[in-house]
């Protein structure tokens, strides 16, 4: 690889099927690599090239790769037991896996609904709250209030829960969406406003809205205790998550905590709800983490009055073929089984740190990096043309997808996103696998400083 060769020509596309990335943008003017094998925080393409799995895809492979234990436990439950559909038989590996999660969610989160992914886990969560209201006679509770900007999934019914202004002609006349408040936003604020202010001005927000839309007629409220796809790793303040609670308290609304990011250990706790304990949500939406990349997973999480009420009114009404399939749930199993093993979540927290320590330290040789936030091993580094104002980089010269290039051309894969057109910055997440030793970190920064450098050199040159 040459770390100077950032614009080689694109790919041919064949003409007949292709990998999954023929669907999207063809702003990749840097060919995907073609990977073959993996190996804890590092992988491999056809060529021998090496990579440090700086963002463990998008903020998936918790474990690390090449995991024999987890591959070893999918192998054996295939053997035994390879599918059997939840509506008409039970069967261990969900009866154990269910109890395994709900034990280290601790109290309030007893009942455990399995799904196939993060879009999917959330989609249970509000189909179960709006089922809920309908079977206890408050029908005119329907108006779901998420944050602006936000992310909750690419189901037609998530991305209408998202926070993004560029999806307004996409559902015009097509599909519902719920009504937004300002997200709880700590680095691109007004210049009017303290984050103390705006915090403020968010909850005033939340609460205005529930006022206009009257409170009998608000089923949820949802967000993100780290910011995810949106925000880059936003992580409100304390205050903010303990007046939400209240608010949805006193207005007899749910409180949805959408982990799928955050979750299972990332944010250095079993579930990022828990730096909270004086404000827990109703419900918790976890994935991503929770199967690791090994099989597709996701778990919505309940406390068992709401669950074990709407089972003796009318039983929750809707699945999905694959929701507890025997080699999910053994995989998610042998996963949760590393994270004791190994001790992930005490390891998120640590290396979180000290990587969060040594890119703010990066920060005067780079003043592209605006901003340095998360929890955790969920950090979004923010980059800015000036950090004096914040000012956002020229769209044309595609600050996300170069940082991705000489990612690829230095060994890193680094995952980069633009939101809303750039209205709420730039920047790439740094959340590798919590197996991360302190030694991989460095080797992580060295490239990571080998990358900036090459970047900022581009981007000096494009002005």
């Amino acid at each position: 690889m040459s770390s100077t060769d950032a614009s080689p020509s694109p790919a041919a596309v064949p003409s007949v099927g292709g990998a999954q990335d023929v669907f999207y943008a063809d702003s990749n003017i840097v060919p995907l690599p073609v990977i073959t094998r993996a190996q804890g925080i590092y992988l491999w393409d056809e060529d021998g090239n090496e990579y440090i799995d700086a963002s463990s895809g998008p903020v998936v492979s918790n474990i690390g790769h090449g995991n024999d234990r987890v591959a070893d436990a999918m192998a054996q439950q295939a053997r035994q037991l390879d599918f059997a559909y939840s509506r008409l038989a039970q069967h261990g590996p969900n009866i154990a896996l269910t109890d395994r999660i709900a034990t280290l969610a601790g109290p309030g989160f007893e009942r455990v609904a399995l799904s196939s992914g993060g879009s999917e886990a959330m989609e249970i969560a509000i189909k179960f709250v709006r089922q809920y209201v309908v079977a206890t006679r408050e029908p005119k509770r329907r108006h779901l209030l998420t944050c602006l900007p936000s992310y909750h999934g690419g189901t037609i019914a998530t991305l209408g829960m998202s926070g993004d202004d560029t999806l307004g002609t996409f559902f015009d006349g097509f599909g519902m969406t719920s009504h937004k408040v300002p997200a709880p936003l700590t680095y691109r604020l007004p210049e009017s406003h303290s984050l103390e202010s705006y915090t403020q001005f968010a909850l005033e927000a939340l609460e205005e809205k529930i006022r206009e839309l009257g409170s009998d007629n608000v089923l949820a409220f949802t967000v993100e205790p780290v910011g995810g796809l949106a925000t880059g790793c936003v992580v409100p303040p304390k205050k903010y998550f303990e007046s939400i609670r209240d608010i949805c308290t006193r207005h007899g609304i749910f409180l949805i905590f959408d982990e799928v990011l955050c979750g299972t250990g990332r944010g250095g706790k079993f579930l990022s709800a828990h730096h909270y304990p004086d404000a827990l949500p109703d419900i918790v939406v976890m994935a991503k983490g929770l199967g690791s990349g090994y099989a597709p997973l996701g778990a919505t999480l309940f406390p068992s009055n709401l669950v074990d009420n709407l089972s003796a009114l009318t039983g929750f009404n809707f699945s999905h073929t694959y929701n507890a399939n025997p080699i999910t749930c053994a995989t998610g199993l042998a996963v949760l089984d590393e994270y004791e093993r190994l001790n992930l979540i005490d390891n998120a927290a640590a290396m979180g740190d000290y990587l969060k320590e040594r890119m703010w330290a990066l920060t005067d040789e780079f003043p592209i990096i605006g901003d340095v936030r998360g929890q955790g091993l969920l950090l979004g580094i923010e980059m800015v043309a000036d950090p004096t104002c914040k000012q956002s980089m020229s769209p044309t010269f595609l600050p996300t997808e170069k940082i991705r290039i000489h990612g690829l051309n230095n060994g890193l894969m680094i995952y980069s996103r633009r939101t809303a057109g750039g209205k709420y910055g730039d920047w790439f997440l740094l959340s590798p696998p919590l197996t991360i030793t302190q030694e991989e970190c460095d080797e992580l920064l060295r490239r990571l400083q080998a990358t900036l450098r090459d970047f900022v050199k581009d981007w000096d040159n494009s002005k």
